[in-house]
């Protein structure tokens, strides 16, 4: 029996970058067939998801309303089958052995929504070619 791929997306707030990301992958990984778990966490989560990026996600067709930060824990960095950070730091989190990718350089969401998005969605890409042509991993 096969179990699903979970790819891990972390900020500091779990609020805008790691959440567009989740969504924009979850989104994108569906058009493809692909079945894959996203998480969408922060270091220290906001108590709720900025107007700001709601409205930006609406605007996408992709709604968000109700949703609350969530923070990351140890469980989840140690079952992902990928980690990919925005500008923190999960050394208390991971294994040493542990490759995190780092987008560190996305623009702040709060001063330019569409531009932060559209880098993140153009670095998804890679990750979706990895999760086609990666195989399932499977119970033994």
């Amino acid at each position: 029996m096969g179990t699903k791929r979970t790819l891990v997306f972390v900020c500091v707030h779990g609020s805008a970058k790691s959440l567009i990301a989740a969504e924009y992958f979850r989104r994108l990984a569906e058009q493809r067939g692909l079945e894959i778990g996203v998480i969408s966490a922060g270091i220290d989560p906001d108590p709720e998801v900025p107007a700001h990026v709601i409205n930006g996600l609406l605007d996408d067709g992709i709604d968000v309303r109700g949703r609350t930060p969530q923070p990351v824990s140890r469980e989840d960095i140690t079952n992902a089958w990928r980690v990919v950070s925005f500008a923190c730091d999960l050394v208390d989190l991971a294994s040493p052995d542990l490759s995190i990718e780092r987008w560190d350089d996305v623009p702040a969401v709060v001063e330019d929504f569409d531009a932060a998005r559209d880098v993140i969605v153009t670095r998804l890409q890679p990750l979706l070619a990895a999760c086609e042509g990666s195989p399932t991993p499977s119970l033994a």
